[in-house]
């Protein structure tokens, strides 16, 4: 559903459903309900402000009924935030895509205690573009190349490439040279399948029984000496992942499943404590090449990262 409000600062007017009934004579009582021990005089004045608005952008005030709306929306109050570390850069512009390089850290859209600091928001600002909006999403941790549609009257055709899997994507991954114990050796290349679910409620992904939703090939590119255990060195590889499928946290929990934990995943094979972010420890997860046919030019296209993995051989 369209939103009345345009993007302000780059972000999205928040949209909130109405109930359709309860103890609440009008949409402001319904606010109260729900944000009033935080802020109660805040929802009041944007209420008197006419800055909360239904269907078509028609101003509520006080007294506006519940049942007169089914949707509401309103620009949330942001908390300040401290600017992330990172940097994009920009690889690619024309009337229809952005291609860009994201930076571990930096989440693809904006959601929790980030929102200024994420690459949607932060390129709609830096580029004045408030109809930017991602064709895919890199996890927060993982760095490398993002496509964007600038442009709202071609954006379907970009979509729909994903959503027949037209679009060849390229990872690469540090991680031990050999699988942890436990795990049986692996003969490269090899193709992950399995079934991956992720509630919003559980952190991880998790695979559980049944048909296989999610694919990966994986191929071991080079080893090389890296990091130290006991005083012994530690042989390390450079993997390049083919993902044929886009689970949540597919890449890093297909990696896990043969003993293979990506370096520095604070989630798989374990979980570990939070703490904040060490940007001197990214992980070793980048997402190296993007491939397709453009639906517009008709002609093959594809775009590399520039970045490097910290752990890798240069």
């Amino acid at each position: 559903m369209q939103s009345p409000l345009p993007v302000r600062d780059g972000v999205n007017a928040t949209r909130l459903r109405l109930p359709d009934e309860g103890p609440w004579d009008t949409a402001m009582d319904y606010m109260m309900h729900r944000w009033g021990h935080i802020d109660p005089q805040g929802i009041e004045d944007r209420f008197d402000a006419g800055e909360i608005v239904g269907e078509g952008g028609v101003p509520l005030d006080r007294r506006t009924r519940l049942e007169d709306h089914t949707f509401i929306w309103y620009y949330r109050t942001l908390p300040p935030e401290t600017r992330l570390p990172v940097e994009l850069s920009i690889l690619h512009q024309d009337d229809h895509i952005l291609v860009v390089d994201k930076p571990h850290f930096l989440p693809t859209t904006p959601g929790g205690t980030y929102i200024q600091e994420s690459a949607l928001v932060r390129l709609r600002n830096q580029l004045n573009l408030p109809d930017l909006i991602p064709m895919h999403r890199l996890d927060r941790m993982t760095a490398g190349i993002l496509l964007l549609s600038t442009n709202p009257e071609t954006r379907g055709k970009y979509q729909v490439l994903f959503e027949k899997r037209q679009v060849q994507k390229e990872y690469e991954c540090v991680s031990a040279a050999e699988p942890a114990a436990g795990h049986p050796a692996v003969d490269f290349p090899v193709v992950v399948r399995n079934r991956m679910t992720k509630s919003r409620s559980y952190l991880l992904a998790e695979v559980v029984d049944g048909e296989p939703n999610a694919e990966t090939r994986i191929e071991r590119m080079k080893t090389f000496d890296g990091g130290t255990s006991a005083s012994a060195p530690q042989r390390r590889a450079l993997y390049r992942l083919e993902p044929h499928s886009g689970k949540t946290h597919q890449l890093r929990v297909h990696m896990a499943s043969l003993g293979l934990g990506i370096v520095n995943d604070a989630f798989y094979p374990e979980l570990l404590d939070k703490a904040p972010d060490d940007y001197t420890k990214p992980l070793q997860l980048l997402a190296r090449g993007i491939s397709f046919v453009d639906p517009i030019t008709k002609q093959p296209v594809e775009y590399r990262s520039r970045l490097r993995l910290s752990e890798a051989p240069a």
